[in-house]
């Protein structure tokens, strides 16, 4: 087995030289830590000791770097469940896995976060809730120093796949549904975030369908907050005959300001998370099968790990209406 100081020797420095490299220290010149983080990719050096501990059998090492949802105090269902399936597909193709959360390198550079993936191993990364806001992330894409999986965003390069649903289509689909079944006319429509990939995808696929329909839309950005959707419902919906929300979150919001005010207007979610089966109304939502899109999103990293270049992949969606009895099961 490779040792610290096997890679010392072979970089020309000292072992606690590579001690900081490998733990980030500032204070070492950007061409040593180049040097000395060289040697540790030829050599397969594995820098610490639970990776040390890892089964030979083991082919990489891959980091799951995941934006936990801030804007509710409820459990962020859909992390865990991309969580669950990255860890039951990367079991399977021997892959070992850590999680890291946007928090945890949020003040650092892209020379920072490279070494600090490269100290723990990392051969790969998948890459959840990205926006166009993060250009760290952005950098580290383009450097092609990881193999990476973006999930929900376009980026694809010779090192990079994107894997999603039609966040586009799906939009249609699920907007189409609900307004036809309501006869509506005038469409409220509470979009996501700003600087997220989806939030654009999503108001392409309701602008789309108001066009064709020749509907009266009136959009406002709900960021993906049931509090936000509640404020805004209670301020519009009454001058709009049904909600259409770019998230479940959202719709829960929605659905809870109407009742409160006493008023009916159908309202419809996207993503099919198990909260908005309590909520005590049935609603028409967009089922992404996110521990499903994880495991391709495993498999798709395992393939660029295996030298191949990246692609856009598209996961199936569906709708469904989501009602109390569908998720007690």
């Amino acid at each position: 087995m490779v040792s610290i100081k096997d890679v010392a020797k072979e970089a020309g420095v000292a072992i606690s030289t590579v001690s900081k490299v490998l733990n980030n220290y500032p204070n070492v010149s950007e061409s040593t830590r180049k040097k000395v983080m060289d040697v540790v990719d030829r050599l397969g050096f594995v820098p610490n000791a639970v990776a040390a501990s890892l089964s030979s059998k083991r082919i990489g090492r891959v980091a799951l770097l995941i934006k936990l949802n801030l804007n509710t105090q409820a459990s962020d269902e859909i992390s865990m469940q991309y969580i669950s399936g990255a860890v039951h597909r990367a079991k399977e193709l021997q892959l070992d896995v850590i999680t890291v959360f946007t928090s945890m390198i949020d003040d650092m550079n892209v020379e920072e976060v490279t070494s600090y993936f490269e100290s723990q191993g990392i051969k790969g990364i998948i890459v959840y809730g990205l926006t166009t806001k993060d250009k760290v992330i952005h950098k580290l894409i383009g450097s092609g120093r990881f193999k990476m999986v973006v999930v929900d965003a376009p980026m694809v390069n010779e090192t990079t796949s994107s894997v999603s649903i039609d966040n586009k289509k799906a939009q249609y689909e699920i907007a189409k549904k609900t307004i036809t079944e309501n006869k509506c006319r005038k469409v409220l429509y509470l979009a996501g975030e700003d600087f997220g990939y989806v939030t654009g995808e999503r108001l392409e696929g309701i602008k789309k369908l108001c066009e064709e329909k020749k509907l009266k839309l009136s959009v406002r950005n709900g960021n993906f907050s049931e509090l936000r959707a509640r404020q805004l419902t209670m301020r519009y919906a009454k001058n709009n005959d049904c909600v259409v929300c770019a998230s479940d979150l959202m719709a829960i919001g929605a659905m809870k300001a109407l009742i409160d005010m006493d008023i009916f207007r159908p309202v419809c979610g996207f993503d099919g998370i198990i909260l908005m089966g309590y909520v005590g109304k049935q609603m028409n939502t967009v089922k992404q099968d996110f521990v499903k899109i994880s495991e391709v999103a495993l498999d798709e990293l395992n393939r660029l790990m295996k030298g191949k270049e990246g692609r856009k992949v598209t996961v199936p969606h569906t709708l469904v209406r989501m009602r109390y009895e569908d998720i007690i099961s």
